[in-house]
């Protein structure tokens, strides 16, 4: 059974990837293992009870596993208990990859729009550094996702991001034409390139030490140093600036990880545009993963709010 099929208080059985197995102790100094597992349409989180040397050897991050189990909620969040974990016999899924969060778009689609949307970057300085750029990172920036944990931490995650931003923002220049297009449409596309730089990818996912050390955002920021230097640029004309200073406020607050606040109206646009889709991924992954008329666990993200899933359709029929 998918994970998001399963039913509060129903049993369950199938084949999951652990995508984290933490040992701990009990109050009573006895041995469990925190669990998270994970299939191709979410993850919950478990507790293996009472867990013996051999369990911490055989059931590591990474292995998949065949489970049985109840799905309940505690502390009004979903997860399994009672379970009972095995490893694959032959024959049975035992490829990792099977198991992976998809990207809820096709790839290749997210890829042509966004080699489309380069050309309507109309300033030949700015479409010149993020072209470099998507040359440089190409692989990795189809593949990777845009985060660990909070939003869009799924394969491919960090171009359906970015596709989604330009979207979004594609929208937002026919309602404020005042708005530079190309300004805009280019530090969306290259504003979180280095999470490249910042993460392991998209199997079980870590922060580098560049990641830890540094951050995307400056890490982005040195990248477009470098590829202005490649090009020949000048990298104290007022285009580079700008797109400097769209990349390094986008988080919007300096406690937030920016070293500036925004200080142009293409910043701003982008940091809220970045902060919508961020948002609208957290609440829709939270509400995928629970029945209509249940609340989801506390978004830490979210101010620790909880979401309701209404017994609605997502479209009012007529």
């Amino acid at each position: 059974m998918k994970i998001n099929q399963m039913k509060r208080d129903e049993l369950f059985e199938g084949f999951y990837l652990i995508k984290g197995a933490e040992l701990r102790k009990t109050r009573a100094g006895k041995n469990y293992l925190a669990m998270v597992f994970q299939d191709d349409t979410g993850e919950i989180s478990g507790n293996l009870w009472d867990a013996q040397p051999h369990n911490v050897q055989e059931f590591t991050t990474g292995r998949v596993v065949h489970m049985t189990g109840r799905r309940e909620v505690y502390n009004g969040s979903p997860q399994v208990n009672q379970i009972t974990l095995r490893l694959p016999r032959d024959g049975e899924p035992n490829d990792p990859s099977l198991f992976r969060e998809k990207s809820p778009v096709n790839l290749q689609e997210t890829r042509d729009y966004l080699e489309q949307m380069l050309f309507k970057i109309e300033n030949a300085t700015w479409q010149r550094i993020v072209r470099a750029l998507y040359r440089k990172y190409d692989q990795a920036f189809y593949h990777f996702p845009a985060a660990k944990t909070n939003h869009h931490a799924f394969e491919s995650g960090l171009a359906y991001h970015t596709a989604t931003m330009i979207r979004l923002a594609e929208a937002l220049v026919t309602i404020y034409p005042v708005l530079n297009k190309s300004l805009l449409f280019a530090g969306i596309m290259i504003h979180d390139l280095a999470k490249v730089l910042e993460l392991t990818g998209a199997d079980h996912t870590e922060y580098t030490i560049r990641g830890n050390l540094i951050g995307h955002i400056a890490l982005v920021n040195e990248e477009i140093t470098k590829v202005v230097m490649e090009l020949g640029l000048d990298d104290q004309s007022e285009e580079v600036l700008l797109l400097r200073h769209l990349v390094l406020s986008h988080h919007g607050q300096l406690e937030y990880g920016s070293p500036v606040r925004p200080m142009v109206m293409e910043a701003e646009i982008l940091h809220q545009i970045d902060n919508i889709d961020a948002k609208m991924m957290m609440m829709m992954t939270a509400l995928d993963k629970v029945d209509k008329g249940e609340l989801t666990p506390r978004i830490f993200a979210l101010d620790s709010r909880s979401f309701y899933k209404p017994h609605l359709d997502p479209i009012d029929k007529q």
